[in-house]
């Protein structure tokens, strides 16, 4: 059985189909999925699947790259975080890719998700993209490492996992690991504690091979995990295990029904 720790099931591409998807997920193994916000606009509708489902959760917060609509403050993010389904604040971080002048405001925004997760006891989903330097320092400055959470889609270096797993964060891997070109992060893939292991799709984005450049679901977070399985050279049961346990354990809330 697989868990996808990271999928965005209320945009508009993948919530046309929601019940062919909820579908797939059940033929493919894929027990629970985690919707993950990422504004407040359209965080209702990441809420109601959350309810109007058993097997799907939610997370609150606003990606770093948006940079229109309500800002997050501190008190919105806790209020939020008082729903049931909710296992966690984010995705939140950092990217410099899309903001390449680094705006001190995605920073701040940053902060302000951390103390929000420490204060709701509660993990964080973490988005770093061409900013894991800033990423690690402020995960730092505001000892995350006291609520911890996951590195998600992570594509970074071996030395920015290492720095990672020492804050006690989990490492969650998308269908960029089954790329041709994804070299380094294959290494990474065998590299990391079986423990701290998550497996993702991101859906609708990254398709995992043979599906790259296709939309992506919840039923393809099996590619992922047979990828990683074949890195390391270990059954695939045991790497469905492992991040399956790996979801329940760091997301508390959620519950294996």
């Amino acid at each position: 059985m697989f868990v996808d720790s990271h999928c965005h099931l209320n945009f508009p591409d993948l919530a046309a189909n929601l019940d062919l998807h909820l579908a797939q997920m059940e033929a493919n193994g894929v027990t629970h999925a985690l919707c993950v916000g990422v504004d407040l606009e359209n965080l209702p509708q990441v809420l109601a699947l959350a309810e109007e489902h058993e097997n799907l959760f939610a997370s609150v917060g606003v990606h770093p790259s948006h940079d229109e609509g309500e800002e997050p403050t501190l008190e919105r993010l806790l209020a939020l975080s008082q729903w049931e389904k909710v296992v966690a604040i984010g995705e939140t971080g950092l990217d410099y890719y899309w903001h390449k002048d680094q705006p001190e405001w995605q920073r701040e925004r940053f902060r302000t998700h951390i103390r929000a997760a420490k204060q709701a006891g509660l993990p964080l989903i973490v988005h770093t993209r061409e900013s894991a330097a800033d990423t690690l320092l402020i995960l730092r400055e505001e000892n995350a490492a006291e609520v911890g959470g996951v590195m998600h889609c992570f594509t970074e270096s071996w030395a920015v996992a290492e720095q990672s797993l020492e804050m006690g964060f989990y490492l969650s891997f998308s269908g960029v690991v089954t790329f041709k070109s994804a070299v380094e992060l294959k290494e990474v893939a065998k590299r990391v504690p079986l423990d701290r292991l998550l497996i993702e799709t991101d859906a609708p984005y990254l398709a995992p091979v043979p599906f790259r450049g296709k939309l992506n679901h919840p039923a393809l977070v099996r590619h992922v995990a047979e990828c990683i399985a074949d890195l390391r050279g270990v059954p695939l049961h045991e790497i469905a295990a492992a991040s399956t346990e790996n979801f329940f354990r760091l997301f508390k809330r959620a519950r294996q029904g």
